[in-house]
């Protein structure tokens, strides 16, 4: 089967627009129409609906989309593994992790891999779905469970919990609770247990909901949780990490916590030899180390 052939639909199907792909591969439109006929000619099937609006792949131009879009995948991996050289990091990390820990952990570190390697350019992809690496929708991962998708790469980077916070000025003006009964005097400021978090975080929303909380706020994600906390409307569950960056934090019964809950890094085998990914794992393990030093000697 005619490449170029192939190539040009890959971009015609993810443009949806004869015109649009011709831009991007710097082609007219005609040239780009007949290539695509005589694909559809070589196939013997038609491979786009095509209406006023645009185009839209048939059931065989999607599985014919399916196949160049996993082979585009691989031909990304093997032009970023030749560029990687031993001396230089450079080029484009696509990088995915939670929302609270990408936005309250790894961004603010960020610009000491930056002063570093001043050529990388990362993609930093935050939500709560699960990314599938070995199909190449990111290089690397950083969740709140061991991967279990095959041929990755995984270390444990550390261990966190879910504890109780709330703000100087909040337990100035309401008290502090002494005990988990009190909870029910204070605001609690949390996920909802509907909505995408880990499990201890769940249990532990759970067993403090248990004990009559009359005011709740619930937020989507920890960053929204931290706000709340910041502003003095309660007593937030967050993760421990936090306290290296926000040190007025007062943490409230300490002997309410979740259970560990381990931090993984992943990457695919196949970017075993990447220098970006090796780069990208060093920084975030020395920033690791460096943290627990801190709340060793704090």
């Amino acid at each position: 089967m005619d490449w170029d052939k192939l190539r040009i639909f890959h971009a015609v199907a993810d443009a949806g627009s004869l015109t649009h792909a011709g831009d991007k591969l710097n082609l007219s439109q005609s040239a780009v129409s007949r290539q695509i006929r005589g694909l559809e000619e070589q196939l013997n099937t038609n491979l786009f609906h095509r209406h006023a609006r645009g185009l839209i792949l048939t059931e065989q131009g999607e599985l014919l989309f399916d196949a160049t879009a996993a082979m585009s995948r691989r031909l990304d991996t093997a032009a970023a593994r030749i560029r990687d050289s031993e001396e230089e990091v450079f080029g484009e990390l696509r990088v995915t992790t939670t929302t609270g820990f990408g936005t309250l952990w790894l961004a603010p570190r960020l610009p000491k891999l930056y002063e570093k390697y001043p050529d990388l350019k990362v993609d930093l992809m935050l939500e709560e779905r699960v990314l599938d690496l070995p199909m190449r929708e990111a290089d690397v991962a950083i969740r709140m469970k061991e991967p279990s998708q095959a041929d990755l790469i995984r270390k444990k980077l550390m261990m966190i919990r879910m504890c109780l916070y709330a703000s100087p000025a909040y337990l100035e003006a309401n008290g502090t609770p002494q005990r988990i009964e009190d909870m029910s005097d204070h605001r609690l400021i949390c996920q909802n247990t509907d909505s995408d978090q880990v499990g201890a975080g769940v249990t532990l929303i759970q067993q403090l909901m248990m004990h009559d909380v009359r005011s709740l706020l619930t937020v989507n994600n920890y960053f929204g949780v931290l706000q709340g906390v910041l502003h003095d409307l309660g007593i937030g569950v967050l993760p421990n990490y936090l306290t290296d960056d926000f040190p007025d934090l007062v943490q409230v019964l300490p002997q309410t916590q979740s259970a560990d809950v381990p931090v993984f890094l992943a990457y695919p085998e196949e970017l075993r030899q990447s220098q970006r990914v090796s780069a990208f794992k060093d920084f975030v393990q020395d920033e690791i180390i460096s943290y627990r030093r801190r709340l060793k000697d704090s």
